[in-house]
This record gives C-alpha cells, sequence and structure tokens, in this order.
C-alpha cells in the first residue's frame, strides 16, 4: 500500500487554474481529489498545508485524508512539517512525497523518503 505526504500548496500552485482567487476552495478541491484516491484504495494519504486551518477542514482524519497544517508560520513551515514526518517515520523509504520544490525533495530523500512531481497527482 503507498504512503503519500502531500505538499499542499505545492500542489494547488502547480495548477494555472485561478486558485489563488479562492484558496481556502483550491484546498477543498485538492482535499476532495485526495479522498477519492483514498476511497479507491490508493493506500494512505497525509495532506500538509500553510496556512490557518478551515473550519470544516480540521487537523485530523477526515475520510481517510490525515489533513496537517504547518506548526508555524513562515517560509518553509510547511516543508518542515513534512521533513519531520518523514525523519520521525519507521520506514521513511514506504513513503512518496508529492511536491515539486526540489529543496523540499532534497531534505526528504536524505531520509530515504521518494519523492514523485506534483502533476503526478492530475488525472
Amino acid at each position: 500500500m503507498s504512503r503519500l505526504i502531500v505538499d499542499g500548496m505545492n500542489v494547488i500552485g502547480s495548477r494555472p487554474d485561478g486558485w489563488w482567487r479562492d484558496r481556502d476552495g483550491a484546498v477543498r478541491r485538492l482535499f476532495g481529489r485526495l479522498r477519492d484516491r483514498v476511497a479507491a484504495g490508493d493506500g494512505d494519504v497525509v495532506l500538509v498545508l500553510d496556512g490557518r486551518p478551515l473550519p470544516d477542514l480540521p487537523e485530523g482524519e477526515h475520510n481517510g485524508v490525515r489533513v496537517l497544517y504547518a506548526t508555524r508560520r513562515g517560509p518553509n513551515a510547511a516543508d518542515d512539517r513534512i521533513v519531520e514526518l518523514v525523519a520521525a517515520d519507521d520506514d521513511p523509504s514506504a513513503i512518496t512525497v508529492v511536491t515539486s520544490d526540489r529543496e523540499l525533495a532534497r531534505r526528504v530523500r536524505e531520509h530515504g523518503a521518494t519523492v514523485t512531481g506534483a502533476r503526478s497527482l492530475d488525472g
């Protein structure tokens, strides 16, 4: 079974679909796509987001998708949370991080995770 950690804002930002006009809506759409993957039996998914928690999508388990938010503000806050998750895992080699952020990719690979690009979730 695959284990995905998704760099939420990086994935959202990879689609020039006007997401910046409705950031909360973009988060909900990505969550919906990930929820559908889980429902189809596509493994464990963790969605890591920057910013304030949405009232209807607080941190925690939602329909099989674990939603987490950066624990601080500022640059690379969600990236740091993703690296912490990978580093703390008993088997980081079983994790695929979904991001197109080169620095984040380098950091999680150092801990043994695999990386796939943000656009890999399309389709």
